[in-house]
Formats: C-alpha cells, structure tokens, sequence
C-alpha cells in the first residue's frame, strides 16, 4: 500500500504542476499577441524611415550620413537582451553564448585591453554572465515590463552622445529575433556606426522640393532612425521571450500529461497485483481452514 501512495502522490504533483504550466502558456501567448502586434506595427515604421533616408542619399549624391563611420573613441558597447524570467528554454542560454562567442573572437583583443562595455537588459542575462566572470557594467531594469518608446530611446540616445563625444568607437546589439512563435533567431548586430545599405538611384523622389536642403532632412531623421531601430531591436526581444516561453510552457505541459499517463498505468497494475495478491490471501486462508 506504500507503494500505491507513492504513486498517487507523485501522480496528484504532476497534475499539479501541469496545470501550472498550462496557466503560463495562456499567460504567455496573450501577451505574445499584443508583442507581436507591437513588432508588426514597428517593422514598416523603421523600414520606409530607413528607406527615406536610402532614397534621399541615391538620388543627391553629395548628401552624406552620419554615424555611418567608425566612431573616434575606444570604448565598444556590448548591449545584451534577454529576459527578467526563466522558464523560456534556451532563450537566455543562447544570447549568453553569442556573447561569450563574440569576447572569445571578433573583440578578444579589445575585451582583454578593458575597452568593452557590456550593459545588460534582463536580469537572467546578467546573472548567467556574471556566473560565468563576465562582469556587465549596467543592468537596465524595468524596460520589458513595460517598453515606452520615451524610456528606451533614451538608451539609444546615451550611444548616440557618446558616439558624438569621441568616447564610442562602436556599439554592438545582441539579441532574439521574432520569426514566429515557435522559432527565435539570435542577431549579433552592430547598432553603431550604422550600415545603410546600397539601393538603385529613386528618380521619384527627385521631383519633391526638400526644405531647408537634403543634407538638413538626412541630419535630422538619422537620430530618429536610430532610436526606432533600436525600440525595434526591444521589442523583438520582447516577442521571442513570450513566444519561446509559451512553446517551453506546451512542450512541459505535455509532458507532464504524458507522465500522468504513465503513472496512471503503473498505479493500476500496482493496484491490480496488490487486489490479486490479497484474493490469493484470502483463498489460500480458506482452503487452510478446510483442511
């Protein structure tokens, strides 16, 4: 009879947990909707914004970009973001062993120098590296519970002033990218100086008359592409970790159903071999009392 207490006991905690983990999946997949709605809505945003600036350079070509060259400082940025929670799989495991890759290779030399900076948004983050000697420089706290576009362009803008100042050589962004609620891609992307990528000259745009001049219109909208490219790189984050916690959350709640299950069974063979034995018992007792 122990061992059918065991049984139940262990039976009665998995459901237990599997509702748990039932709760956090729904939990987890509204909240992806509305994440992922902010992703769809940012996405075009940045892309026409950047596509302005593509069109403007390609057609006037004495226009120049700004934060488009190495930056005159030493100091290289590595901004890391993952999450505040755990039960997401692999979600912080893998950014961590970006930037691991990234201090081993491309900035060995300026990481053992001191001039990397590590600044780390999700508190996960900044305890698995720090388990692992790597000692960030700053946690940004509060920003993944509630992503205002006035607080996280401020980040994008202490870069941007130290970009200007001569203090930043560049800055680098590593991060989950959104490809669906099952699939997150980790980026290691460089955030500063930017690369505006080459497209065919746009004729179209040749015909509107540009106030005060080109090169105002370029100065001015860079920073505002920078601050919409990096609240984007945020709120990418943002959707992977609910979707890669809400594919965590079903993978755990069907396993713990297919325990039940097994469980289930063991319970009732124990159970059965428990009543066959007790028949035997009693039958064995009746026939002694015969004789």
């Amino acid at each position: 009879m122990a061992n059918l207490r065991d049984i139940r006991t262990r039976i009665s905690a998995v459901k237990t947990t599997m509702q748990v983990t039932s709760a956090m999946k729904m939990i987890s997949a509204a909240r992806l909707k509305k994440a992922q709605d902010d992703v769809d809505h940012i996405r075009p945003y940045t892309s026409h914004l950047i596509g302005i600036i593509n069109d403007l350079v390609s057609t006037y070509p004495d226009v120049k970009i700004n934060y488009t060259f190495p930056g005159k400082g030493e100091k290289i940025v590595l901004f890391v973001l993952a999450s505040d929670r755990g039960l997401c799989g692999a979600f912080n495991a893998n950014v961590v062993k970006a930037v691991q890759k990234l201090l081993k290779g491309e900035l060995k030399d300026d990481y053992k120098n001191g001039n990397v900076e590590i600044r780390v948004m999700g508190k996960q983050a900044w305890k698995m590296l720090r388990s692992r000697n790597i000692n960030p420089r700053i946690l940004e706290e509060g920003q993944l519970s509630d992503p205002a576009y006035s607080k996280i362009s401020m980040l994008a803008d202490e870069l941007i002033d130290e970009y200007d100042l001569g203090i930043l050589k560049k800055a680098i962004v590593v991060y989950n990218s959104f490809i669906n609620a099952a699939v997150q891609e980790v980026q290691v992307q460089q955030f500063l100086p930017v690369s505006i990528p080459e497209i065919k000259p746009n004729k179209a745009i040749s015909e509107y008359i540009l106030e005060p001049n080109q090169q105002t219109i370029v100065n001015s909208l860079m920073p505002k592409a920078l601050r919409s490219l990096f609240y984007q790189v945020v709120l990418e984050s943002i959707a992977s970790e609910h979707g890669a916690r809400m594919t965590s959350m079903h993978k755990a709640t069907d396993n713990a159903d297919a325990l039940t299950k097994e469980l289930q069974l063991l319970y009732n063979k124990a159970r059965q071999s428990t009543i066959t034995n007790e028949l035997i018992e009693i039958t064995s007792g009746a026939e002694a009392l015969k004789k």
